[in-house]
């Protein structure tokens, strides 16, 4: 097995495979997954002749909203101080 980068993909795959047949691994995945980012792709050739592709992604950050006073934010620290003093004194409803 032999280790490459491929558009900023870590690609493992057989020693004798081309860089260019491992690209077209690399871009078949990215067609089949447009949203997510490529992290890894490890490309193994089974004793059968087929090709097992293992894959992982990037993991994609995002900000938990919550409804406050009203307003759907992730946090409160953009707020002006009438907004926050709104904040602190609403009635909490469980």
């Amino acid at each position: 097995m032999k280790n490459l980068t491929i558009g900023g993909v870590g690609v493992t795959c057989p020693k004798d495979m081309k860089e260019q047949e491992a690209g077209e691994y690399v871009k078949y995945i990215k067609n089949k997954h447009s949203r997510e980012q490529l992290k890894t792709l490890a490309i193994e050739i089974t004793s059968d002749g087929c090709v097992d592709l293992r894959y992982a992604f990037r993991e994609i950050p995002f900000e938990r909203i919550r409804r406050i006073a009203g307003y759907l934010v992730g946090t409160t620290d953009r707020w002006n101080e009438a907004k926050k003093s709104e904040l602190r004194d609403r009635t909490k409803h469980l």
